[in-house]
């Protein structure tokens, strides 16, 4: 095999066993032989491009259309071209899918589901670092910087894992690196020879000559060792000092993802899919407490937002224009004045540890009194964080509606408006038809929506034999829809993705809520809510009550008393809940206190409740020792890429800013030093040097692989001609004028070679890796010279002109 293939091969190794350190990240892990295969084809097409041979640019371009239609054959190949050609309906989903995972990466504590968007960013994130590893290691011959995207892979992985990555993971990685670095080795040394070594030293004494500088052949072995030191140094030091992050799979501003000792809060974004995780923690960690005077505290969940697209991978949230929070709330859409209201007042304490940018609110809110940074989302009727704003530690006052509508109001609904019902009833093409089916058998011979709707609440919370079960898998795409009809076992994400799905089928608009359900009544009336309390729950729309809330889920929330059968108005309590819930006393009227924030205390907007229990925010914020690990660490990470080139010009500056000096052992030492010099700038600007030639000699091929002009050419033949002075003259003289001469060369050189190849000359200079002959120069002589001590004068033998 040539010496590229095997550098090639090393490129593809050493990404994939960088790879393999994002492996507990994701379950199942199936996801990574897609991703070998796929990165096989993409190498196979670059040694394909290199082997004809194309330009290199050309070659990588071809890497990336490979890639890009590999990605699309995978992941959508429906909407492809010829299922193949990526065009416009293709590349809309690809966008949709990297979207789609991007919330699924916030959503999912570790290790997340293999979700198509999860799938698609792991995959498309091997193929890329597998990509960028090609292009520079076998496509310009430069493994050094490739070892940036392998550890940009590997510090992910570390980052994201709770306790950092496995060290297995890290072994993996280095020595994928490390053997990238002996294959460049031994594909350098197979082409330059000496370029990697010194003339070797005899054992009894020493050389002389310019050329004489001794020591043993620097082995690839040795130089991938030191090489990769520094870097692997670095991944370990970078994510043990950046803050651990959690909350998630790429974390968040809450307190971790719920399997930590601070964790188990809702995501911001989808807060569905760490449900589960809240549900099994072990503790049920408070995260709010409340006041108010509901006359039906069993019915007062607190919304955090609706989930209202489904594109057959999960439910999400849609993007909605945000606005100033209003004094007071439009009315809610659909609301009829016919229909009996009671507005409800409550004051909520947030505890500092749990954060997250949605506000839990009672549905629907009317008006709510917030201090901090806050924006309004009509539709849903929700409050949002602007610009980092969090619920950690928050107080608020809310007023609510309280919608009692009738079992007969809900049954003599009015048409659906045709905007709304085509936006809240569109299912995807990949729904199984087993759940319109399923839908169209629970609710044969209802009369109407609302009809149709209590059948389909009643066949999943009683009558259908579903078991209520939190260590089923927290699927929500189609597939965990047919899956959950068929096993009948899940918790409150299944039952809720399934009834808004089917009510879609039979053209009743519907969403999925996510927030929290009542809590649990305190001894002083107020009520505490915990992890174990998150739920969601399916919202179905009828015109002239508008958005209403059911409940699927058995053992979980509160039926609604609208939903049972002859059931009137009011506050009839739920039988699923204890009755200390619902007969609960309404809390006695407090004064404000000290939990009101002071701001709104003033201006006496905290009314006349206040939770008691949760005590302020004391979050003293990042340690000091903390900042400045980041702080370091950062500036590693910046700064090692410019070592190169900040050596390169000290070395630059020391050779031609030396003065001529008096002796003729000086005149000498400058003279070499400034044709060093000359020899290490064309050598960065693609022109290795050839130490076999004399200074003549290259001079000429210098001259001519550099398309020099004839003033820079004489240039550097007036050095070449004070090198050969230096050497072979009996008394060398000084030749005036030779940094200057070093320095149109550099100009030449650097003009004759375009922009591109003087930013690499100057980033990352060719001739840098000169330092690491000599740093193994300088342990071979410090090593010697530890092994064999020097014996004092009297033991040695005389020589005979000593005697």
């Amino acid at each position: 095999m040539s010496g590229r293939g095997r550098l090639a091969l090393a490129a593809f190794a050493a990404t994939l066993m960088a790879a393999c350190s994002m492996l507990p990240l994701v379950d199942p892990s199936n996801w990574m032989a897609q991703a070998v295969f796929l990165l096989a084809v993409q190498c196979g097409a670059g040694a394909l491009s290199r082997r004809v041979p194309l330009p290199r640019l050309l070659t990588v371009a071809a890497q990336a259309l490979v890639m890009v239609v590999l990605l699309t054959v995978v992941f959508a190949r429906e909407q492809a071209v010829a299922g193949v050609l990526p065009g416009p309906q293709a590349v809309r989903q690809l966008a949709d899918l990297l979207t789609a995972g991007g919330d699924d990466v916030g959503q999912y504590a570790i290790p997340a589901p293999a979700t198509p968007g999860i799938r698609l960013m792991l995959v498309g994130g091997v193929l890329l670092v597998g990509l960028l590893v090609d292009t520079l290691a076998v496509t310009f011959r430069s493994a050094a910087p490739a070892g940036l995207p392998l550890l940009a892979l590997y510090s992910i992985a570390a980052g994201l894992t709770e306790r950092g990555a496995d060290w297995l993971w890290f072994v993996l990685a280095g020595c994928g690196y490390l053997l990238l670095l002996l294959a460049e080795g031994r594909d350098r040394l197979s082409q330059w020879g000496r370029v990697f070594a010194g003339a070797a030293t005899p054992r009894g004494g020493s050389s002389a000559g310019p050329d004489a500088t001794g020591g043993r052949a620097l082995a690839p072995v040795r130089t991938g060792r030191r090489i990769g030191a520094l870097a692997l140094g670095i991944a370990l030091v970078v994510p043990a000092a950046l803050p651990a992050l959690d909350n998630g799979l790429l974390g968040g501003t809450g307190g971790g993802g719920g399997r930590g000792s601070g964790g188990g809060t809702i995501s911001a974004v989808n807060p569905l899919v760490s449900l589960q995780d809240n549900l099994n923690q072990p503790e049920n960690r408070q995260v709010m407490s409340y006041r108010t005077n509901a006359k039906s505290p069993s019915d007062f969940y607190l919304r955090i937002l609706a989930l209202d697209q489904f594109n057959g991978n999960e439910w999400r949230a849609s993007t909605r224009r945000l606005q100033d929070v209003p004094k007071r709330f439009p009315t809610p859409s659909g609301l009829s004045p016919a229909v009996s209201v009671t507005e409800v007042r409550s004051t909520v304490s947030a505890s500092p540890s749990y954060k997250q940018t949605y506000l839990p609110l009672p549905f629907p809110a009317a008006e709510v009194r917030v201090g901090g940074r806050w924006r309004f989302e009509p539709e849903g009727r929700t409050l949002v964080g602007d610009d980092g704003e969090t619920t950690g530690g928050a107080q608020y006052t809310v007023t609510s509606l309280d919608v009692q509508p009738t079992s007969d109001q809900l049954a003599r609904a009015g048409a659906v408006p045709s905007d709304l019902l085509r936006e809240y009833t569109e299912v995807p093409g990949t729904l199984p038809p087993v759940v319109a089916q399923r839908a169209d058998e629970v609710t044969k011979g209802a009369a109407n929506p609302y009809e149709r709707a209590v059948k389909l609440q009643d066949y999943f919370a009683t009558n259908g034999g579903f078991i209520y079960d939190t260590s089923v898998d927290s699927g929500t795409g189609t597939s965990a829809i047919a899956r959950f009809l068929k096993d009948r076992r899940g918790f409150c994400v299944h039952f809720s993705f399934t009834m808004a799905a089917m009510a879609r089928t039979l053209g009743i608009p519907a969403r999925v809520a996510v927030g929290f359900t009542p809590g649990s009544a305190q001894p002083d009336g107020s009520y505490t809510v915990g992890l174990r309390d998150a739920h969601a729950w399916p919202e179905l729309y009828f015109e002239g009550i508008g958005w209403t809330r059911f409940e699927p889920t058995p053992t979980r929330g509160s039926v609604p008393s609208y939903t049972l059968p002859d059931a009137p108005s009011g506050d009839t309590a739920d039988p699923a809940r204890p009755e200390a819930d619902a007969s609960a006393p309404a809390a006695p009227t407090p004064s404000a206190s000290d939990s009101c924030p002071a701001q709104m205390l003033k201006q006496g907007e905290c009314g006349q409740s206040a939770a008691p229990g949760v005590a302020a925010p004391t979050d003293p914020g990042t340690p000091t020792g903390t900042v400045l690990g980041i702080v370091v660490a950062v500036v590693l990470v910046l700064l090692l890429p410019l070592l190169p080139m900040y050596w390169r010009l000290r070395v630059r500056a020391r050779r031609l800013g030396s003065s001529p000096g008096r002796t003729p052992a000086d005149t000498a030492a400058r003279t070499l030093a400034v044709w060093q010099e000359i020899t290490d700038t064309a050598w960065d600007h693609g022109i290795p040097p050839d130490e076999a030639l004399t200074p003549r000699r290259a001079a000429e091929r210098l001259v001519r692989l550099g398309r020099l002009d004839t003033e820079v050419s004489e240039a550097v033949h007036r050095v070449a001609g004070a090198v050969e002075q230096v050497l072979y003259a009996p008394e060398p003289r000084p030749v005036p004028g030779l940094a200057e001469d070093a320095r149109a060369v550099r100009t030449g050189l650097g003009i004759a070679a375009g922009r591109a190849a003087r930013l690499r000359a100057l980033v990352a200079p060719r001739s840098a890796v000169r330092v690491v002959g000599a740093l193994s120069k300088r342990r071979a002589a410090l090593t010697a010279r530890f092994r064999r001590p020097s014996r004092p004068s009297w033991t040695r033998r005389p020589s005979r002109q000593e005697g």
